[in-house]
C-alpha cells in the first residue's frame, strides 16, 4: 500500500494519476451543454448505495470510471452560463492550479513549522485586503472556511470587546434580510437568537438607519448593551448594500462594534467601476470577505479582517505542543493565534496564484461584467409584463416573480412559481434559486458568470414562463 503514498518514489505515478483526472474533468467541461442532467435523488442514490467501500478497485482508471457514473456525469456545473441560482461562481484557472499545488504539498496553516512560506503568503494577502478596504495600519485578519465562520469570529471579538459580565444584556443589530449566520452566531456565542434585533429595510432592501438609531436608543435606555451592528454589503437574497457611512456614524455615536458582512460584495474591492458602492466599509471594526464568491475562487476561500489586530487575541489559546507563549516573544508567526481553526488548508495560495497571474484589475473586470449584466437583466424583466421584479440590482442579483395575466389568487401564483423552478431544475436546462418576499414565493437569478449573456437571461425567462403556464393550465384542467 505504500505505493499510494505521495513521495519521491511515487512522483511519476502522481503525475500520471493527476493528469488522467484532469483530462477527465477537462473533457467533461468541454462537453457540458447544460448545468445539470436533471437526475433525481431516487435515481442517483441506488448507484452510490450499491458501492461496497470495503472492496476497493485498486486501479485509478477504474475509480475514475466509477466516479463518472456517480458524480461527474450528474454534477451541477457552475461554469455553465445558465447556472443562475446561488452564490457559486465559475473559477479561474490560476486558482485551480493553486488548489492542485496546495493539496499535494498539504501545508497546514496553523503554525510556522508546518507552513513557513505559506504563513507569509497568507499574511501578505491579508495585508493586501485590509489595504483595499482601508482599515488602517493596525489591521489584521486570517483566512477562514467561509462567511459563516468569519461572521462568527467577528461577533466573538465584538462580544469580548463589549466588556460586560451579563451576556443577557448584549444585543446585535442586523437588517431583516441579513445572513442567517448572524442569528446562528448569536446562539453559538451563548446569546440566543433573541439577542439579534431585526432592523427593517427600505424599498431597496437596505437597512433603515432611522430605525437602527431608534433601536440603539431603546437598547441603551433599557440598560442593555449594543454589542454590534452588522451591516451587509451584498445581501444573499437581493445583493443590497446597507448605507455604510450612516451605519458607521451611529456605531461611533453609541460606541458599538461595526461589522460589515461583505461576503458577496467584496468583489467591489477590485472593481474598476463600482468601488464607490461600498464607501464607508473602511470605518468598520471587522469585515467578512468571501473570495469564493466574487473573486472567482474555488471553495473555500474566505477571511475575516479587523481594524485592530489586538482584538484577535480573543481567539488566541496557547498549547505547549503547538504554539507556546514563548513563540510570541521569539516573534514566530503562528496563524493559529488568530484563528478559530487549528489545522487549516493553505487556501490563500489560490488567491495568490490568481493575483500574480491576472492582477486585481482582472478580477475586478470580471465582477464588473456580472454587475453590468444584472442591470441589463433588470431592464429585461422590468419590461416584461409576465414578471414582477423586486428591486434594481446593487450587485448581480435579480429577484422576480411570474405573474400570469389570467390568475389573481396569490397562493396559486406562488404554486406556479414553485412549480416552474422545480420543473426547470428537473429539466437540467437551467438552474435558478428561490426566496420569499412579503411571505410570497419569488425566483432569483444570482449572476456570477461573466459568460452569461442577456440572451441567456431572456431564454430562461421564457422557460420559466412556459413551465408556469403549463402548471396553471393543468391546474385549471383539474379544477374543471
Amino acid at each position: 500500500m505504500r505505493s499510494h503514498l505521495l513521495n519521491d518514489t511515487t512522483a511519476e505515478q502522481y503525475r500520471r494519476s493527476v493528469t488522467e483526472g484532469v483530462e477527465r474533468v477537462a473533457a467533461k467541461l468541454a462537453a457540458t451543454d447544460r448545468p445539470f442532467t436533471g437526475i433525481s435523488v431516487d435515481a442517483l442514490s441506488p448507484r452510490i448505495d450499491e458501492i461496497d467501500l470495503d472492496q476497493p478497485l485498486h486501479d485509478t482508471t477504474a475509480v475514475l470510471d466509477e466516479l463518472e457514473d456517480v458524480y461527474l456525469r450528474d454534477a451541477i456545473y457552475f461554469h455553465h452560463p445558465r447556472y443562475l441560482a446561488h452564490l457559486n461562481c465559475p473559477v479561474v484557472i490560476p486558482a485551480v492550479l493553486g488548489e492542485a499545488v496546495l493539496s499535494a504539498v498539504n501545508s497546514s496553516l496553523d503554525t510556522w513549522d508546518q507552513s513557513a512560506g505559506g504563513t507569509l503568503i497568507e499574511r501578505k494577502l491579508i495585508d493586501w485586503t485590509t489595504e483595499r478596504i482601508g482599515l488602517g495600519p493596525a489591521a489584521d485578519g486570517v483566512f477562514t472556511s467561509g462567511g459563516t465562520q468569519s461572521n462568527l469570529q467577528a461577533l466573538l471579538l465584538a462580544r469580548e470587546e463589549a466588556k460586560t459580565d451579563s451576556l443577557a444584556k448584549l444585543r446585535i443589530f442586523a437588517s431583516e434580510v441579513s445572513h442567517f449566520s448572524v442569528k446562528k452566531s448569536a446562539k453559538l456565542l451563548g446569546l440566543g437568537q433573541d439577542a439579534v434585533v431585526s432592523i427593517p429595510v427600505d424599498h431597496d432592501k437596505r437597512m433603515q438607519t432611522v430605525a437602527l438609531a431608534r433601536e440603539l436608543e431603546r437598547c441603551t435606555e433599557a440598560g442593555l448593551v449594543p454589542m454590534a451592528v452588522v451591516a451587509t454589503a451584498g445581501t444573499t437574497d437581493f445583493g443590497s448594500i446597507d448605507p455604510l457611512p450612516e451605519v458607521a456614524e451611529l456605531c461611533e455615536q453609541f460606541g458599538t462594534w461595526m461589522h460589515v458582512d461583505a461576503a458577496y460584495g467584496c468583489g467591489l474591492l477590485a472593481s474598476l467601476k463600482h468601488r464607490d458602492r461600498i464607501s464607508g466599509i473602511e470605518r468598520a471594526d471587522s469585515v467578512t470577505v468571501d473570495y469564493h464568491k466574487s473573486f472567482f475562487q474555488p471553495v473555500s476561500s474566505s477571511a475575516v479582517l479587523v481594524r485592530d489586530a489586538a482584538t484577535l487575541r480573543h481567539a488566541t489559546y496557547h498549547a505547549e505542543y503547538l504554539n507556546p507563549r514563548r513563540m510570541v516573544e521569539e516573534r514566530i508567526p503562528n496563524q493559529v493565534d488568530k484563528s478559530l481553526q487549528t489545522t487549516r488548508r493553505f487556501d490563500a495560495l489560490k488567491l495568490w496564484m490568481t493575483l500574480r497571474t491576472m492582477g486585481a484589475d482582472g478580477i475586478g473586470q470580471l465582477f464588473d461584467e456580472v454587475c453590468d449584466l444584472a442591470r441589463e437583466g433588470w431592464k429585461l424583466i422590468a419590461a416584461d409584463p409576465r414578471f414582477d421584479v423586486v428591486v434594481e440590482p446593487s450587485l448581480s442579483t435579480l429577484v422576480f416573480r411570474y405573474i400570469p395575466a389570467a390568475v389573481t389568487d396569490p397562493a396559486e401564483i406562488d404554486r406556479a412559481n414553485l412549480y416552474a423552478r422545480k420543473a426547470l431544475f428537473a429539466s437540467g436546462d437551467a438552474i435558478v434559486a428561490g426566496t420569499k418576499v412579503g411571505g410570497r414565493h419569488y425566483l432569483k437569478f444570482t449572476l456570477l458568470n461573466p459568460e452569461t449573456q442577456a440572451s441567456d437571461i431572456a431564454a430562461v425567462l421564457d422557460l420559466i414562463a412556459g413551465h408556469a403556464e403549463q402548471y396553471l393550465g393543468e391546474s385549471l384542467d383539474r379544477a374543471s
